[in-house]
């Protein structure tokens, strides 16, 4: 019996990427889509909570919300499957998902919302705002889930995989990574509509990286697939320590 794999993503249902991710996996699993209706990049961990959710079955196992990507693992997990994935895959993303940038990404979060509910899950990524090259996404997406499925030595998985857009012959091999941290360049560009109201576009230019070593996107940098073990956890551990060492004192 064939084992139950989620797909879902952030740049939408029709989104080439999915497409592309869905046919990859067909030969190790028994592939479901839910995902949503509409493009829902940046939308990071939220859910909807103030209207409706509205589902269109476009087949049997191909289903479009009208939320968000967490709505559409929930309503997956709780709702629309008759039985509890072995896996979720998130993407393929249109765009990297790399360092701080995996906090706005609503491919990666539907990975995490995976994990909240117990599921092995992982967000998989081309390191390209114009990807080409999905075989090669496709590749290291079918590799690590077989990887996932296939064994009980990395349960409790969360990873998030990046793939260099490169042809497959010229990609390195694998890299686990660390997350790496971006140079910021947002700019907020303010513009007046017909009525002389002011309006606001959140930019900015292509985002840059501090080099170091072991990152995701130094592995990126190098024609490797980064893949980086994520963790729920936010939990300073040094600075509880520190904190512990000073005095608060409460005066009611």
């Amino acid at each position: 019996m064939k084992r139950v794999i989620l797909l879902t993503n952030d740049d939408g249902i029709e989104a080439e990427g999915l497409k592309a991710l869905s046919e990859a996996l067909q030969e190790i699993g028994d592939v479901f889509i839910v995902a949503p209706d509409r493009e829902q990049s940046a939308s990071s961990h939220a859910i909807t909570l103030d209207a409706p959710l509205r589902v269109t079955e476009y087949s049997e196992k191909r289903f479009g919300v009208s939320g968000t990507p967490t709505d559409c693992v929930i309503l997956a997990v709780h709702g629309l499957l008759s039985k509890k994935p072995d896996l979720i895959v998130s993407g393929i993303n249109h765009g990297p998902n790399m360092g701080e940038d995996v906090t706005y990404s609503g491919t990666v979060a539907a990975a995490i919302e995976g994990n909240i509910l117990g599921i092995d899950s992982m967000a998989i990524s081309i390191a390209s705002w114009n990807p080409t090259q999905f075989e090669s996404a496709c590749k290291a997406a079918s590799y690590l889930a077989k990887r996932a499925l296939g064994t009980d030595e990395n349960k409790n998985i969360l990873w998030n995989i990046n793939v260099p857009d490169l042809p497959t012959k010229k990609i390195k091999g694998f890299k686990i990574t660390k997350l790496g941290s971006r140079v910021y360049n947002d700019l907020i560009i303010k513009k007046k509509d017909p009525r002389g109201r002011d309006y606001f576009w959140i930019g900015g230019g292509t985002p840059g990286w501090n080099v170091e070593e072991n990152t995701d996107f130094a592995a990126i940098s190098s024609g490797r697939v980064s893949v980086t073990p994520l963790r729920l956890d936010l939990s300073d551990y040094k600075k509880i320590v520190e904190l512990k060492e000073q005095e608060f004192e409460w005066k009611g």
